[in-house]
């Protein structure tokens, strides 16, 4: 863990501004408060009558805590020259597009209808849905990074990881807080996802159990390379640490449809997984702590409604 404290120590003591930090904490307190009492995901961001207005709804919800973050940094930090890089705003505007198009892109379904019905049908949309977003999300990434970044560094977030010990190390001392999550009703109202099957006519076929715990984590997959590689590391020499606070508002934003200790618990996370990737160029760490919690959730999700 003496690397990780290391990255942290060194991310406070360059880049850390107690007032920028603090009206952080309100711009997401606000978008928090916003979203649990007045439905700001459900009513605003996915309430729209067509795709054209869901696209955007989610896009607004996404960008303003984004950009706002990086807007504030103008009044608190030094060097913010990167207001001047054209690749700095093709990054912030698109990033969010990106993102709000995987949210609403289903033009698969029409083709598994054709193949499935019933159960069989329920089934597959959920699990082939994901794997469809991951590609969606990361064709756009790809293009970014071959267009501008392909001489400058492997594709974002690929490098090896040195030492894994400290992510598991991570992923242990959260047991304690998913343990408490799980006896927490809204956090059983979401969790575990693999409660879907139960009332399908297959619910005794295991390996559907396994097949969809694969597919939900393979998405899992495409979040750390968007937010910890793309997003990091596609700015790494135009922000250098900059971005890791507004990536991690945006990060943030795309768990307000789930629990509120989960999405205020994304924040901090968001912020140290991206301190590691900035430092580490790789998200690998990211995906053991990431995809592990993931998995632990379901798990939790499952005995706090057995027990």
């Amino acid at each position: 863990m003496s690397s990780v404290f290391k990255y942290i120590k060194s991310f406070y003591v360059k880049d850390f501004n107690s007032y920028y930090f603090l009206l952080i904490l309100l711009l997401l307190g606000i978008v928090i408060y916003l979203n649990y009492w007045h439905g700001l995901e459900k009513n605003f961001a996915g309430g729209g009558k067509s795709k054209l207005s869901h696209f955007a709804g989610y896009y607004l919800m996404y960008f303003i805590p984004f950009f706002t973050a990086f807007f504030l940094q103008l009044f608190f930090l030094k060097d913010c020259s990167y207001f001047q890089n054209k690749w700095f705003w093709i990054i912030v505007l698109l990033a969010p597009a990106f993102f709000s198009f995987r949210v609403n892109f289903n033009f698969q379904d029409i083709l598994l209808k054709k193949i499935w019905t019933g159960d069989e049908l329920k089934y597959w949309l959920r699990c082939i849905s994901w794997i469809v977003r991951v590609v969606v999300l990361m064709i756009p990434v790809f293009i970014i990074w071959f267009i501008k970044d392909k001489g400058n560094q492997p594709f974002y977030g690929i490098n090896a990881l040195g030492n894994a010990k400290p992510y598991f190390i991570m992923l242990l001392l959260m047991v304690p807080l998913i343990a408490l999550a799980s006896t927490q009703k809204d956090f059983l109202h979401t969790y575990p996802k693999v409660k879907f099957l139960y009332s399908l006519s297959f619910a005794n076929e295991k390996w559907r159990y396994v097949l969809h715990e694969l597919c939900y984590g393979f998405d899992f997959l495409s979040i750390e390379f968007f937010f910890r590689g793309f997003l990091i590391l596609s700015l790494v020499k135009t922000c250098g640490p900059h971005s890791i606070i507004p990536v991690a508002c945006f990060y943030c934003t795309i768990h307000l449809g789930k629990p509120m200790g989960e999405a205020v618990s994304s924040f901090w996370g968001g912020l140290l997984l991206g301190i590691v990737s900035y430092n580490t160029g790789s998200v690998w760490g990211g995906v053991i702590v990431h995809l592990g919690i993931a998995w632990m959730m379901e798990l939790g999700g499952f005995l706090g409604a057995l027990f």
